[in-house]
């Protein structure tokens, strides 16, 4: 057990502290209750009050006999009996529970809303029917006068359930696109049910009528909260004929009596979080409020703070057990919390013996939480300007940061941003504007990298210019895995590149096709570069035509010849590489050669030359006789061996016919050059 002390109010958490396991013998348990002082002041109120995982929501029976509690996993339901605080029973469900109702005295007729769209009716032995609604549910009541069951939920529509007859009724049809909650008066049965859009819809189960509405969100918009837009109704709740408190998404209890459609009374956790459940003190007229942090305790009057309960995990649900100062809260872990507070009311007849033990187990340290005040951090301070304050008495050190009163922080506020409304409307202006322009012709800009590619891509996009192509290749620009293709440098395009060429002919094409387009494009950016602000300019729009004549022929164009084409050309490089390494060593030579032919050779002719050259030359040689040929030529004659077997051998020189030998080998080398390797021809063999 501990004790808290906020605002002057003792509270005991009657769940907080370790407990023993069962199987622990009588001696060992003595033993640990002697040595540890938190287990000697443990108490467990109810065995086994505990969910596997979490509890969702939690109510007593009107006989104040039973305690049910819903949670996961897996999705079930426990029922404890009060009077031998112990587990009577527990079931299990299919899917998660998201509210139930009590329909008897007792715990013998329940009914469970469940996440998946299915009602389930349980009796005393077991489940007893399921059915299915047409949306989604959120929340539901019963009336007792006519058996119908309301069931709200993601719906303009309110269910009705007759319970008696069995089917469903003609439901009521809401204003809202959704509901939220409901709730039905005790007194005069009026149904009254919260909507999305921060309303209040009254409804007569007799006449089977709208009978009033009343719009709660017009009075809970503040400073803090008009920039969120309008908050919806969250919890519903009635006291007696005339009293309703009305829970908002934004953290605010707005107190209305019925007659008006103005609050008496507006309450702000300061959290800003959702309001889950509302309940009310009837002897004391106070309001318990809960959200997922916090329950406050304040006067429905006047609105000041009476106490407040801070848990460690989440809250989901609120259950008071009517005029006792006890109250159990169903939470973001296993086991379920139980507090009591003296000041509210006794301790329930089965729990007398709490009001005996409470003043042995005060202690003198508690926890503070104030109300009405604003946690801020040494950032926010000093955005504020109100360093110079610390160390003062309107700053209260807590933590990282100080408690500071919040009628101060909203002044301060205001000093430092006083026209935060007026930019808010003036963004949303622009939003709108943004939003209306749409529809006008957009000009989409390139890239810097792969220009060449975004534009085929946009083309693309635009699927009523030119006919129809995979809805992948357009959704590459807008995809951010393939930004960097877009913009870093290292993702260019090679254009020079084999692969380039042989695997990629279509888009080689785009330089022939599309050139002109895309410098016009490229002048439009550098027109909007220069001017930004001139939303007027005039759009060319000859480009499009030249997209839909460039676009239209690409299935004429024949893309194979293209390939082909770069092929050969590829081919016969690779050729010239390669004899170009054979020939490696004689390539000064022949480079020098090639120039001396290209340089006009004169001759000087001498007297008494003859000059031997051309076709009569060649000629008058050809009937010459071999002695002739000898007289007239450098001859060197050679006789060998003796007697009969002599043998005589004529040299002559070598003379050079038409251009110089130089000439010709350069002549050889270019043929050899041109010559086609025979390396891929086959060979053939015969048989003779």
């Amino acid at each position: 057990m501990q004790v808290s002390n906020p605002n002057n109010v003792k509270i005991y958490n009657l769940s907080a502290g370790k407990t023993l396991p069962e199987w622990l013998s009588e001696r060992k348990r003595r033993a640990l209750l002697k040595k540890n002082v938190e287990i000697r002041r443990s108490i467990e109120l109810i065995q086994d009050f505990d969910m596997p995982g979490v509890s969702t929501s939690i109510k007593v029976s009107k006989d104040l006999q039973y305690v049910l509690a819903t949670g996961i996993y897996k999705p079930r339901v426990k029922c404890f009996d009060v009077n031998n605080l112990s587990l009577k029973f527990e079931r299990c469900f299919d899917s998660e529970v998201v509210t139930f109702q009590i329909l008897s005295e007792d715990y013998s007729k329940l009914v469970f809303l469940h996440c998946d769209r299915h009602i389930e009716f349980h009796a005393a032995h077991g489940k007893y029917h399921r059915l299915r609604i047409p949306r989604f549910g959120r929340d539901l009541e019963y009336h007792y006068p006519s058996c119908d069951l309301f069931i709200v939920g993601v719906s303009h529509e309110i269910y009705r359930l007759n319970l008696e007859r069995g089917q469903f009724l003609k439901p009521f049809l809401s204003d809202s696109s959704a509901i939220n909650k409901c709730s039905i008066n005790s007194v005069h049965n009026l149904l009254a049910v919260g909507t999305q859009e921060g309303k209040v819809e009254a409804w007569d189960p007799r006449t089977k009528e709208r009978v009033g509405m009343l719009d709660c969100g017009f009075h809970c918009v503040t400073q803090d909260t008009r920039l969120e837009g309008v908050p919806s109704v969250t919890a519903l709740k009635f006291q007696g004929g005339l009293t309703m408190a009305v829970g908002t998404a934004t953290g605010q209890i707005l107190m209305y009596d019925i007659r008006s459609n103005r609050p008496f009374i507006v309450k702000d956790h300061m959290y800003g979080l959702p309001i889950r459940n509302i309940e009310f003190h009837d002897k004391m007229d106070l309001v318990y409020s809960m959200d997922s942090s916090i329950v406050k305790i304040w006067e429905k009057q006047t609105g000041k703070i009476y106490t407040s309960i801070e848990a460690q995990n989440d809250l989901n649900d609120l259950c008071t057990i009517p005029g006792t100062g006890m109250l159990f809260l169903a939470n973001e872990s296993p086991k379920m919390q139980t507090y009591y507070v003296p000041s509210l009311g006794p301790a329930p007849k089965w729990s007398g013996f709490l009001d005996t033990i409470i003043e042995e187990l005060e202690e003198s340290n508690f926890d503070t939480i104030y109300d009405n005040y604003k946690f801020v951090t040494d950032k926010e301070l000093e955005e504020l300007g109100l360093t110079h304050l610390i160390g003062t008495n309107l700053l209260r050190a807590y933590m990282h940061g100080y408690f500071m009163d919040v009628r101060l922080f909203r002044k301060a506020r205001d000093v430092i941003k006083p026209f935060a409304f007026e930019e808010y409307k003036k963004k949303k202006i622009r939003e709108k504007l943004s939003e209306d322009a749409k529809s006008r012709v957009q000009i989409q800009k390139l890239p810097e990298v792969n220009k060449e590619l975004a534009f085929k891509l946009m083309d693309t996009e635009d699927g009523s210019k030119i006919k129809k192509k995979k809805s992948g290749a357009a959704a590459i620009l807008k995809d951010d895995r393939f930004k960097a293709l877009f913009t870093n440098p290292d993702f260019q395009v090679d254009k020079t590149s084999v692969e380039f060429n042989l695997l990629n002919p279509v888009i080689s094409q785009l330089d022939k096709g599309k050139a002109k387009t895309l410098k016009e494009i490229e002048k439009e950016e550098k027109k909007r570069e220069l001017n930004a602000f001139d939303e007027d300019e005039e759009h060319n729009g000859s480009s499009d035509d030249e997209l839909l004549n460039d676009e239209s022929s690409d299935d004429e164009k024949t893309w194979s010849k293209e390939v082909k084409k770069k092929y050969r050309e590829l081919k016969r490089k690779r050729r010239e590489d390669e004899i170009e390494e054979d020939d490696g060593d004689n390539e000064g030579e022949q480079k020098e050669d090639a120039r001396q032919v290209k340089q006009p050779k004169f001759y000087e002719i001498k007297d008494g030359a003859d000059f031997r050259g051309g076709k009569t030359y060649m000629k008058k040689r050809i009937k010459a006789s071999l002695g002739d040929r000898l007289n007239s030529e450098e001859t060197n004659v050679r006789v060998t061996g003796s007697r009969g077997n002599r043998e005589m051998t004529f040299s002559t020189g070598r003379k050079k016919f038409g251009k110089s030998r130089d000439s010709f080998k350069h002549r050889r080398a270019d043929q050899k050059g041109l010559l086609r390797p025979a390396g891929n021809i086959g060979k053939k063999k015969y048989k003779i």
